[in-house]
């Protein structure tokens, strides 16, 4: 959790608010993958857990049949994350949010966990997401008030859910503000998250707390070394740290992976700039055999084109134009291509006529494997 403090403190201000009956905004995390947004949105869930919140973990899916799973297992947490308030049915507002939680989980086809109490065929059974959130923002949030806690669910992945519910939840959150209901939903995604939900609901900018988690500074990604190695005995020498860092690029990932070499490769203590610079190397074949590959395997060989093009810029971003020029195409022919790798999730655009690789390092990876463009 270096350098990951304020996101840490601004949720603790949200439960706090929320448990004095006061106003609070939702959050939502966004930055590049391997920069550590699973990792702190499964923190905050923890703090919110801690203060026996009702909290939901859930991951978007791309396609059709994802948004179909995604919203199965909405159900499915939504009943499990229930059965801790089972005990409480003798409260009339808990009573009903058991009571409309298991109407919804029905309605979506989740049956064989109950939570002791009748189905209310009033509540939660339109069909309709956009709908039925509502009836459960109503009736969770009020029991949740009525004892003083929250409910917030934390969506990672949040820019591969559908239009339609990812709209739903975005309007969820609104409602919820309006009627002044603990309910939160805490995202993390790729950075074009906060575009989509805009184009999801024009009033969603006003709905969260945007945080973009990037890469560390400087003094904690030294610490995510020192600070684990030196609980355990050990020390490095100045060159070795440096090496380090400067090869991680300060990417939480990627000192993950450097820091878990070091211990294999190392003799003894302190580090060497020797130790570092094996570490290093094997910390790069593990990463062009799984974490790198993994992504660049789901593209198409037209796909792949288009990233070499990109790669020639580093870490980028890349002029759409300057790429097309690249691969002697008119910038409108590749549209569609482009659509195709965003919806992938292995580009983005930070801004218009620009796009840039989700993965931190991918240029370097594409360099080293000395792909070439195919001659047109």
């Amino acid at each position: 959790m270096a350098g990951r403090e304020r996101e840490i403190e601004a949720f603790d201000l949200v439960v706090a608010r929320t448990e004095l009956s006061r106003p609070a905004r939702s959050m939502v995390l966004t930055g590049l993958r391997g920069v550590g947004k699973t990792v702190l949105l499964n923190r905050l869930r923890g703090i919110a857990e801690n203060h026996d919140w009702l909290t939901i973990r859930l991951e978007g899916r791309t396609g059709k049949s994802g948004d179909r799973e995604f919203r199965r297992d909405f159900a499915r947490e939504l009943q499990i994350a229930s059965r801790r308030f089972a005990s409480l049915k003798g409260k009339e507002a808990v009573t009903q949010f058991l009571r409309t939680v298991t109407s919804f989980s029905a309605g979506i086809g989740i049956t064989g966990i109950s939570l002791g109490v009748q189905t209310d065929p009033a509540r939660a059974t339109s069909g309709s997401l956009d709908i039925d959130l509502r009836d459960l923002v109503d009736d969770v949030g009020a029991a949740m008030r009525s004892l003083n806690k929250g409910v917030a669910v934390f969506i990672d992945e949040m820019q591969d859910l559908g239009d339609e519910t990812l709209s739903a939840f975005v309007a969820a959150q609104h409602y919820a503000g309006q009627r002044e209901l603990p309910f939160f939903v805490v995202g993390a995604g790729l950075p074009n998250l906060p575009g989509r939900l805009a184009e999801a609901r024009s009033y969603a900018e006003r709905l969260f707390e945007y945080r973009p988690i990037g890469k560390l500074n400087r003094q904690d990604a030294e610490e995510s070394f020192t600070v684990p190695a030196g609980r355990a005995g050990g020390e490095f020498e100045h060159e070795a740290l440096d090496r380090l860092v400067q090869a991680s690029g300060c990417y939480p990932y990627f000192i993950q992976e450097f820091g878990s070499a070091l211990w294999e490769v190392a003799i003894s203590t302190p580090f060497t700039q020797e130790d570092a610079e094996t570490a290093v190397a094997a910390g790069l074949r593990r990463l062009d055999a799984g974490f790198f590959p993994s992504r660049w395997d789901r593209a198409t060989p037209r796909e792949r084109d288009y990233m070499n093009a990109m790669a020639k810029d580093g870490e980028g971003p890349s002029g759409t134009g300057e790429i097309a020029s690249r691969l002697g195409r008119k910038v409108t022919s590749l549209g569609k291509l482009r659509g195709e790798l965003v919806s992938k999730g292995l580009i983005y655009s930070p801004e218009y006529g620009r796009v840039a690789f989700t993965v931190p390092g991918m240029a370097d990876f594409i360099e080293r494997q000395n792909l070439e463009l195919p001659r047109q």
